[in-house]
């Protein structure tokens, strides 16, 4: 089992991205980078095409869109310059901005008041966050704020110390999550709420066979970001692109996004999540 301590403890290479100069990758096009919050592979990022094709006209130029292997490995691209913009998770955006000086640009209007999902087998006895004590619980990257952060924040405020109270491991990514709860492997796991609904919607997840028992008080999660040196005119034209969605022309990018619609985000409103990242020593 991996446990937090160990994953705190570990300074293992994390970087999946080549680290070639821009100029030999050919810098007309633009790296777009994601963390892998709904799973990393190949069949995601096919499945993004509609993305990349929108930002591609809306840019004028080529899009390769990336999913790196964790979410540090996208942090680690776009301090090496590997990337140009990424979408991070809150807690990953506050690492990132904090090394790298990383802009932050726009998020999902749903991201500011977002939400995590605790959830549990349908006959489970588990309807509190006191239940949890004793049992065997799955987050989802140790650097995920709706996988990790808020959820131990959450248990912690509850009077639950998870590294003493329970039995948990790290799955690496919320549907990895879901998928260990509905199978059993653990008696409950916190997730993305977005993720969630997508899984259940499309019946990826058997909502017969899990619920929901906690869902956290609202917290500011996702957000679009540029590298520190990324010119002023192209943060303001990716900025544009995404403010400029909307439903039903955009629908499919919206889909792929998990959003409705955009708006522009602003850096001191994570520090809350700072503080919280700080206290639990993830900082």
């Amino acid at each position: 089992m991996i446990t937090r301590r160990t994953w705190l403890g570990s300074s293992a290479a994390l970087v999946a991205l080549s680290t070639l100069p821009r100029a030999a990758r050919g810098a007309a096009s633009v790296r777009v980078g994601m963390i892998p919050d709904a799973g990393a592979t190949q069949l995601s990022i096919d499945q993004k095409k509609p993305l990349r094709d929108y930002l591609a006209s809306k840019l004028g130029r080529d899009v390769d869109l990336v999913i790196p292997t964790n979410y540090n490995a996208t942090v680690e691209a776009l301090g090496n310059g590997s990337l140009d913009f990424a979408y991070l998770g809150g807690l990953t955006y506050v690492k990132a901005h904090a090394l790298y000086g990383v802009v932050p640009l726009v998020q999902r209007s749903s991201d500011r008041q977002f939400h995590s999902l605790f959830i549990t087998q349908t006959a489970s006895p588990i309807n509190a966050l006191k239940d949890l004590r004793g049992k065997k619980f799955a987050f989802g990257d140790i650097n995920s704020t709706s996988g990790h952060l808020m959820p131990f924040y959450a248990m912690s405020q509850a009077g639950l110390d998870p590294d003493k109270d329970l039995t948990y491991r790290y799955t690496g990514n919320h549907p990895a999550t879901a998928k260990a709860v509905e199978a059993g492997v653990v008696d409950a796991g916190a997730i993305d709420e977005s993720v969630y609904h997508a899984m259940v919607d499309g019946n990826q997840l058997d909502k017969s066979k899990v619920r929901v028992f906690f869902t956290t008080p609202p917290f500011l999660d996702y957000v679009w970001v540029a590298r520190k040196d990324a010119a002023a005119g192209d943060r303001a034209t990716f900025s544009n692109a995404f403010l400029s969605l909307h439903a039903p022309g955009d629908a499919a990018v919206l889909e792929i996004l998990r959003g409705t619609a955009f708006v522009r985000a602003n850096d001191a409103e994570y520090d809350l999540l700072r503080t919280i990242a700080t206290k639990l020593k993830l900082l």
